[in-house]
Order: C-alpha cells, then sequence, then structure tokens
C-alpha cells in the first residue's frame, strides 16, 4: 500500500501521541456538553452505551499501558462516565510517551490512535455532533485503513484500488489498479471502517459497478452493517 502527500488543510502529519492526546480532548469536550449521556445507545457499536465506549478506550490505554511494563489500573464495573472519563485522561499521557514514532516514520501506536479517533466518530454521531473538519488523527487512521482494505483485496483475489479524496490519493492493494473509489473524507473513513452499508458504500463515487469490490470491505475486526446507521 502506498500513499501521496496530504494536501487537505488541516491534514496535518501529527506524531501518533498528538493525534491520541486530541481524541482525548475532543471525547472530553463532547462529554462535557453532554451531561447524563452515558447509557446513550452507540448506534455504530450496537452492543454498547457511551459509558461502554469510553470504559473500552480507557481499558485499551490501560493494556498498553501494562505491556510496556506500567502498573494496571482497571475500570471498576460500577464506575460513571463521568469517573471512567477522568481515568483515561489521568492515564493518557503515559501512553503518549509510548507512542513516539519508529525510524521509518510508523508509529507502534497507529492502530491504537485508528481505534480511539473511530471511536471518536461513532460518539459523534451518537451524540448528533458534527465531525471534525481537521483532527490529528485523520492521516495517520487512514492509512491503517486502507493498509487493511489493501490486505483484503489481495486476500479475496481483487486487484489494487485507488481511493481519492480532496487532495489526497492512496493505492490499496497492488499497481496497477482496476478502479477509482472517491467520496469525501468521512464517507470514506467511515465506509473503510465497516461503519456504511454496502448500500452506502456502493452510492459511493465509483466507475462501474462496485458489487465485486463490497466483499473485501469486510476484514480484521469491521464489517458493513445490513443496515444503514448513519447518514
Amino acid at each position: 500500500m502506498t500513499s501521496s502527500p496530504i494536501r487537505v488543510p488541516g491534514w496535518n502529519p501529527a506524531t501518533a501521541a498528538e493525534g491520541y492526546r486530541q481524541v482525548r480532548g475532543n471525547i472530553a469536550l463532547l462529554l462535557t456538553g453532554h451531561a447524563g449521556a452515558g447509557e446513550r445507545p452507540v448506534p455504530a457499536c450496537p452492543q454498547w452505551t457511551v459509558r461502554e465506549l469510553v470504559a473500552h478506550l480507557t481499558q485499551i490505554c490501560d493494556r498498553v499501558i501494562t505491556r510496556f511494563g506500567g502498573a494496571a489500573c482497571p475500570v471498576p464495573e460500577s464506575a460513571s462516565v463521568a469517573e471512567v472519563l477522568r481515568l483515561w485522561l489521568e492515564r493518557g499521557p503515559e501512553a503518549d510517551a509510548l507512542l513516539d514514532a519508529d525510524g521509518d516514520g510508523k508509529s507502534r501506536g497507529d492502530i491504537m490512535v485508528m481505534d480511539a479517533f473511530t471511536h471518536e466518530l461513532d460518539l459523534r454521531y451518537a451524540l448528533g455532533a458534527p465531525p471534525p473538519e481537521a483532527h490529528g488523527a485523520w492521516l495517520r487512521s487512514f492509512e491503517v485503513l486502507v493498509g487493511g482494505l489493501g490486505s483484503s483485496l489481495g486476500e479475496h483475489g481483487l486487484p489494487g484500488l485507488r481511493i481519492e479524496t480532496e487532495g489526497a490519493t492512496w493505492i490499496a492493494g497492488t499497481e496497477p489498479v482496476a478502479a477509482v473509489l472517491s467520496g469525501t473524507p468521512v464517507d470514506l473513513y467511515r465506509s473503510l471502517a465497516g461503519r456504511r452499508s454496502p448500500a452506502q458504500i456502493a452510492a459511493l463515487a465509483w466507475p462501474g459497478d462496485a458489487e465485486p469490490w463490497l466483499r473485501a470491505f469486510t476484514w480484521g475486526p469491521f464489517a458493513p452493517p445490513d443496515e444503514e446507521i448513519e447518514r
């Protein structure tokens, strides 16, 4: 998988730690503005409430810290969403310190950042908040998802796919590419992250029939929902 430089305003090449820190800050602001939302369901994660989404992020943070020798701090089952958020905000800086980039510019924390950013978007849709126009996690998260789709294309015996959005291009899979998929950053990202239905993915800007490609959008932890869960 390859990618061209990002030229979209606001799509800065932030470090993994910077992107992860921004996710925490954004989610804290979202929950401050939506007091009492802890038991609200999250459509993109149908088994979770808002509290359970934040608990997941806190547990992942704890898991990463303990993997590298830090002390464990489990999330109490009885903790409120505010208490879980406070625990994540307290532990976050310790995780940031572990997200340094390796020598090739990649980071061992890119998947962690992608997971956190994807769930920030899940939370925004659950609370009726708009997606961010600028975010330090956009670029690294997109790279992870395009790489996952590229591997899935190969596993399904499909050729490469060029993905284009405002000022950015990636190649998923191998070249030469056989099709081009284009759309807004949010529509493409949510499609790659298993948040858009097959009908919504097919409605993106494809040069022809999208059907042969749709099965590749199920990969790793991601699978398009049967029905539309967000516009």
